[in-house]
C-alpha cells in the first residue's frame, strides 16, 4: 500500500549513520520497517534548511520535505499559522500516483495538516499524537509551556480522524474521554532497536559505587529533582543524569545549574554527575553501566528510555503512569512507585541496589519482555493491520 507520514515539524538532517531521537526517530523507524514490508512509504515534513535536498531516499522510503514558512527553525507556536499551507501543498501534491491510500499523522501538529490536505477526498486518517497537551497540563501544571491553542485543535482534530493511535494505556483513556469512541483507539507501543539495545556490549567506564542512570531532557517536569531528593536515602551510590546540552555548555544551563545547586543543599553534590547529551548511538553503552535505571517524568507517553534500559538487562524503578507502567512489569522487570513519592522512590533504588540476585532476575525478565512485545517488527506489523482496517472501512461498497 501506498502510504504517507505527516510530520509538520522539521526533522534533523538524516543520514545511513543512524536513527535520529524522539518523535522523529519514531517516524523514521516506523517508515523503514513498512517499507521493508513492501509498501510505499513517503515521509512529509516541513524544509527549514534551503541547503538540504528537497528529497531524499533512505532506509527503504522517501522524504519530502515541504517548502513552506521561511527557511528557518520554526517554534510550534509559530508553525502553526502554517499548517493550512501545508496541508494544502500536500492536497496539490496527492493526485494521481502521488496519492497515498492511508495518512498517518504525527504530533497534532502533523495531524491538522494532514487532516487538511484530505479533508476533500476519502484517503483514511491515522493519528498518533505521541502527547496529549491535556495530559501534560494535568502532570506539569505551571512547567506545562505548549501554545494556548494547543488543547483545544488537539480536541478537534480528534473528529476528524478515523483512528487515533495511543501508545499506552493512560493515553488510551484520556483519548476516549476527550470524546473518541473506544473503537476508534488504537494501542500500538512504540519499539525498540533490539540489535543497538542489548545486554552484550561495552559499557560506560564508572567506579565501584553503584550507579543509578537518568535519562531525559534538562527541563522541569523530567523528575530529576525528585531523584536527587531521593539520594539522601539510597546511600553510597552515584546518580549519574544523562541529557540536556553538551557537556561544556552545562554550566551555562539554568535546569543544570538548578540541579547541581539542589544537590548541594541536599547533602548528596558528590553522588549527583550530569554527563550533558548522549548520541543515541551510545546509549546502550551507558544503560550497560547502570545497576539501576530509574524513570521518573512526571509526564511519558512512550516510556522510551525505560523499554531502551529493560532491552539492555537493566532493571527500570521507574513511574507507575504513562508508558513507563506498561513497560514495567512491578516485581518481575522492575519496580514502579506513585509518581511524586520521593521517599518511596529512595527506598525502593536502595533496596534494590542491595538485591544483586534480584537485579539480576530483573535484567533477563525485562530483555525477554522487550524481545516478546517491543520490538519495531511488532509495531510496524500492528499499525500495517490498522492501515488495511480503516482502508476496507472507507472503501465504498459494489453494487
Amino acid at each position: 500500500m501506498r502510504v504517507g507520514l505527516v510530520c509538520a515539524h522539521a526533522g534533523p538532517s538524516r543520514t545511513t549513520d543512524g536513527p535520529t531521537v524522539g518523535t522523529h526517530q519514531h517516524i523514521a523507524r516506523v517508515a523503514a520497517e513498512l517499507a521493508k514490508r513492501g509498501h510505499e512509504v513517503r515521509v512529509y515534513e516541513r524544509r527549514e534548511d534551503p541547503a538540504l535536498p528537497a528529497t531524499l531516499d533512505v532506509d527503504g522510503y522517501q522524504v519530502e520535505r515541504v517548502p513552506v514558512g521561511p527557511a528557518e527553525p520554526l517554534p510550534t507556536a509559530e508553525l502553526i499559522r502554517h499548517v493550512a499551507e501545508f496541508g494544502g501543498w500536500l492536497a496539490d501534491r496527492w493526485t494521481g500516483e502521488r496519492s497515498p491510500e492511508v495518512v498517518h499523522g504525527h504530533y497534532w501538529v502533523g495531524g491538522l495538516a494532514a487532516a487538511h490536505a484530505v479533508r476533500e477526498t476519502d484517503i483514511p486518517v491515522v493519528q498518533t499524537f505521541h502527547s496529549l497537551g491535556i495530559e501534560q497540563l494535568r502532570h506539569l501544571g505551571r512547567a506545562y509551556d505548549g501554545p494556548g491553542e494547543r488543547i483545544p485543535l488537539e480536541r478537534a482534530l480528534t473528529r476528524a480522524v478515523d483512528v487515533a493511535v495511543a501508545q499506552c494505556n493512560d493515553e488510551v483513556d484520556e483519548l476516549t474521554r476527550m470524546g473518541l469512541q473506544r473503537t476508534a483507539v488504537a494501542m500500538v507501543p512504540t519499539g525498540v532497536d533490539v540489535e543497538q539495545f542489548h545486554p552484550d556490549g561495552e559499557a560506560a567506564p564508572r567506579d565501584q559505587r553503584s550507579r543509578i542512570l537518568s535519562v531525559g531532557g534538562l527541563a522541569p517536569g523530567h523528575g530529576q529533582d525528585d531523584l536527587i531528593q531521593a539520594m539522601r536515602l539510597v546511600g553510597d551510590a552515584e546518580l549519574v543524569i544523562a541529557g540536556g546540552p553538551p557537556l561544556e555548555q552545562l554550566d551555562n544551563h539554568a535546569e543544570a545549574r538548578r540541579l547541581r545547586e539542589l544537590a548541594e543543599r541536599t547533602g548528596v553534590g558528590e553522588q549527583v554527575r550530569l554527563v550533558g547529551a548522549v548520541p543515541h548511538d551510545q546509549m546502550a553503552t551507558w544503560y550497560r553501566s547502570a545497576d539501576v535505571v530509574a524513570c521518573t517524568p512526571h509526564y511519558s507517553s512512550a516510556g522510551r528510555v525505560s523499554l531502551e534500559a529493560m532491552a539492555c538487562g537493566v532493571p527500570v524503578v521507574g513511574y507507575a503512569m504513562g508508558g513507563i507502567a506498561d513497560a514495567v512489569v512491578d516485581e518481575v522487570t522492575g519496580r514502579l512507585v506513585p509518581p511524586g513519592d520521593v521517599r518511596t522512590l529512595g527506598v525502593t533504588l536502595r533496596r534494590l541496589l542491595a538485591d544483586n540476585a534480584g537485579r539480576f532476575a530483573y535484567g533477563h525478565a525485562a530483555v525477554d519482555r522487550v524481545r516478546c512485545s517491543y520490538t519495531w517488527e511488532r509495531t510496524a506489523a500492528a499499525l500495517e493491520r490498522l492501515y488495511e482496517r480503516v482502508m476496507s472501512r472507507r472503501k465504498p461498497v459494489e453494487a
